[in-house]
């Protein structure tokens, strides 16, 4: 007996549904990306729910107020390299970490400049804070263009650099800063005795209550530096680093820390047209104008021998060498990546990058969105490889 059209069609679709069913059950699932992995860009781990860092935490208490003898602040600073005209900028700044930190620890703040501060400078800043202001005078010898630098060579460099359209590098005091934040500030009178700093820039935001002592935090956790944002760095602006960086390797291997993170610093991955015209760097790179760090680590034989190597090398004034990826490189190759630190829960903004942490100790940021402005600057974000090379800490 024939069985009628719309029974077999009937049967016809059952078929293949229960076929689907089958193929959804026994098929290979599709790779879940996981934070770190090639691939990760688009997820971020600051969608998930944020909370103090594990470890010892000091919290606020009256034992940090302002000029106390025997207080519980430790030898510390936060740290500014601010030019006069940029009070205003400067004061935002102060106005938001005071705010959200510094008010309940009442740390003080130590200013620098390479002319003298002006009146105003220091009444508008001290007026921000109940803490200690200190406002240095950088040396001379310490911000001028060092006397193995061939100007000629110099003019000719930033010719080629404007060329590639590299930012900034036209300004010698841009080049000057970028020396000293990476090798000179240490060596200052003022910070002989001053063993942490937190370094904060004139109009960065902060976004986040912090109720635990930061600095404390590094020193009971054994940390050397804090890091907020970790970026690609332009490979047009540091050509020579990294082969200079090998030169110095091959005459000190001893200084290689065995827990480093050269995967990070060399991965050609993710953005291989980096590692190309960076020669063998990826130019990931701590993003400096956020840090908070031990500075007995610049002061150490391996980073300070290994400025001294770059300074020699001209590549400050030659090319646009930053202290992010100075201090980067130093740090991934000569220290324990334990040590590293990702403070998550501080929201910071640089424009156009910022940190912000899921909580509701946050606000003003929208969580899981490391950058505002057009899209194509995801792809700057080199969180992804330090997570997949060292983790999150």
């Amino acid at each position: 007996m024939a069985i009628a059209r719309p029974v077999r069609a009937l049967g016809l679709a059952a078929v293949i549904m229960w076929c689907f069913f089958l193929y959804q059950i026994f098929a290979p699932s599709a790779p879940i990306r996981r934070p770190g992995e090639v691939g990760w860009d688009e997820y971020d781990p600051n969608l998930e729910p944020t909370g103090e860092p594990e470890g010892i935490l000091m919290h606020a208490s009256n034992e940090y107020a302002p000029g106390i003898e025997n207080s519980a602040r430790i030898n510390a600073t936060l740290l500014a390299l601010v030019r006069n005209e940029e009070v205003d900028g400067m004061v935002q700044a102060m106005r938001d970490l005071e705010r959200t930190w510094n008010h309940k620890f009442n740390y003080p703040w130590t200013f620098f400049n390479d002319v003298p501060f002006s009146e105003e400078f220091k009444t508008k800043t001290q007026n921000e804070t109940k803490a200690e202001c200190k406002y240095e005078l950088i040396p001379k010898e310490h911000w001028e263009m060092p006397s193995w630098i061939n100007k000629d060579l110099y003019d000719e460099s930033i010719k080629l650099l404007l060329d590639e359209k590299i930012q900034y590098a036209d300004k010698i005091s841009y080049h000057q800063m970028c020396r000293w934040n990476s090798g000179m500030f240490y060596k200052h009178p003022a910070l002989a005795d001053t063993q942490f700093y937190w370094r904060v820039e004139p109009n960065v935001h902060f976004f986040c209550d912090v109720d635990y002592d930061v600095f404390r935090y590094m020193q009971d956790n054994n940390k050397t530096y804090g890091f907020t944002i970790n970026l690609y760095d332009a490979p047009q602006s540091i050509p020579t680093l990294w082969p200079e960086t090998l030169k110095f390797l091959a005459e000190h291997p001893e200084y290689i820390h065995e827990n480093n993170a050269m995967d990070w610093l060399t991965d050609s991955i993710r953005r291989p047209d980096h590692n190309k015209k960076a020669n063998g760097y990826s130019t990931c790179h701590f993003w400096s104008n956020f840090e908070i760090a031990d500075m007995r680590f610049w002061r150490s034989k391996a980073y300070d021998d290994y400025f001294n190597h770059l300074d020699r090398a001209g590549g400050f004034f030659y090319e646009r060498w930053g202290d992010a990826p100075v201090h980067s490189i130093g740090l991934g190759l000569f220290e324990d990546s334990s040590r590293i630190h990702w403070f998550r829960d501080i929201g910071y903004q640089h424009v156009p990058f910022l940190n912000c942490p899921n909580s509701n100790k946050c606000k003003g940021c929208t969580a899981g969105k490391p950058f505002e402005g057009e899209s194509f600057l995801q792809k700057e974000d080199c969180r992804p490889n330090w997570f997949k090379f060292v983790g999150m800490g």
